[in-house]
């Protein structure tokens, strides 16, 4: 593999530096490097990051390839900056057993866009009755540390403490997609004054502030460590806030939208903002990005949710819920939280790198721009402003919420492993 040399870059947002990319491995950073019969990139005062890691993705296959298949989505995930991704498990057949999740592990390896990290139904058929082979998919040339049945609640609290007493044996972590679902039947949107004018289902915040109680304190109680998916609500926040003061091991992820939108946008009845959980209101928004910022939200993650034209272009009832997010993540924070004042780059590196490769366990991906480091990198031009197209999208769907919509940043490179997965914003 030919050496990179990567000129006149804001190493996460600070000085300029150039980097050398020798093989898979960062060579050098450092002012005025020169390499004899290296590719030379200039990057003219854009940001260099880490790899991105999304510790959220559904990438669909196996069973919904109409949606998105592996290699649309990390095409997808390339495009957006991404060198790693976990993939959730509610494929068709459910990754709760070792050949499944070995399956898109292989998938993963085969195409090459980013590295695809398994993550494992927390029960069988993600029905929550029964725990699956957590520690067979553990075993596995998968190597799963990361469980859970996202898109269904793990709402038996003795199953979630047997999962979370499994795990606790080989560091594994149990991500839950916190919903009580009684609370929730008939549910379309965030309960407020919105949905009574509306006159649509509302979804209270206490659906998901209960669960969210309610395993933290089982994760004290177990020893064990807990995630919370796409935490959206400010009453979260404070549960969340509470739990780590008392020292307990719990993680917290916010998606982008979640950060950006807010239920008045349901007033329009596009079902392209049909979401799980749904928007909320502007003062849980602000609150999320205010956690978000101090560090009580630990990361960002996509919760990017393909889905064919069909699901999508029809009736708000009968609409599928889910947003695509890969290709537009790192915007949405840049709008957000760096432009906001909120963060800087090297926070964004923390919540979109760091972090999320720490929790998840992937040890190749979120490692300092330094030499000796797998040279997993992002060049982003944080200057570019422009519209939102979803008809360029790698992904496969193009049920994005920021059709239109002006956003700033656009990721110009990406490199796994030294090899250029996107090279001047296409698909190398």
């Amino acid at each position: 593999m030919s050496k990179i040399l990567i000129r006149g870059a804001k190493v996460l947002g600070g000085e300029v530096q150039d980097v050398l990319i020798d093989g898979e491995t960062i060579a050098a950073v450092a002012a005025g490097l020169s390499a004899e019969g290296a590719r030379v990139i200039e990057a003219d005062g854009q940001i260099l990051l880490p790899g991105l890691v999304d510790l959220h993705t559904h990438l669909r296959e196996p069973g919904r390839e109409d949606s998105e298949t592996v290699l649309t989505g990390t095409q997808a995930a390339a495009r957006g900056g991404y060198t790693s991704v976990f993939a959730m498990a509610n494929t068709f057949p459910v990754a709760d057993t070792a050949g499944v999740v070995e399956q898109v592990w292989r998938l993963g390896r085969e195409h090459g866009y980013c590295d695809v990290q398994p993550i494992g139904a927390v029960t069988v058929g993600l029905e929550g009755k029964q725990l699956a082979e957590l520690g067979a998919m553990h075993d596995s040339a998968a190597g799963v540390t990361v469980f859970s049945d996202d898109g269904k609640c793990v709402d038996d609290a003795v199953i979630m403490r047997r999962a979370l007493e499994y795990v606790k044996a080989f560091g594994g972590v149990v991500a839950q997609h916190a919903q009580e679902p009684r609370l929730t039947e008939g549910a379309q949107m965030n309960e407020g004054v919105v949905s009574a004018e509306l006159g649509l289902g509302g979804w209270p915040a206490v659906a998901e502030e209960s669960i969210i109680a309610r395993d933290v304190l089982l994760a004290e109680h177990v020893g064990s460590r807990v995630h919370i998916c796409h935490l959206s609500t400010a009453g979260s926040v404070e549960i969340v806030r509470w739990a780590k003061s008392r020292g307990i091991d719990v993680t917290a992820e916010v998606t982008p939208h979640h950060l950006l939108l807010t239920d008045e946008l349901v007033r329009s009845y596009n079902p392209v903002y049909k979401v799980n959980p749904p928007l909320r209101t502007e003062a849980d928004v602000l609150a999320l990005r205010e956690a978000l910022a101090d560090g009580t939200i630990d990361i960002v993650a996509t919760d990017h949710a393909p889905h064919p034209h069909e699901d999508k272009d029809c009736e708000w009832a009968a609409a599928a819920m889910g947003m695509v997010g890969l290709e537009t993540a790192l915007s949405v924070v840049q709008h957000t939280m760096v432009d906001s004042g909120l963060m800087n780059w090297a926070d964004v590196a923390e919540r979109m790198s760091f972090k999320p490769a720490r929790i998840g366990g992937a040890d190749d991906h979120g490692r300092p721009v330094s030499a000796g480091e797998p040279a997993n990198l992002t060049l982003v031009d944080p200057a570019y402003r422009g519209p939102v197209n979803p008809a360029g999208f790698a992904s496969r769907s193009r049920n994005t919420p920021y059709e239109g919509r002006e956003l700033p940043g656009r990721v110009t490179h990406t490199f796994l492993r030294g090899r250029a997965t996107v090279a001047d914003g296409k698909l190398a």
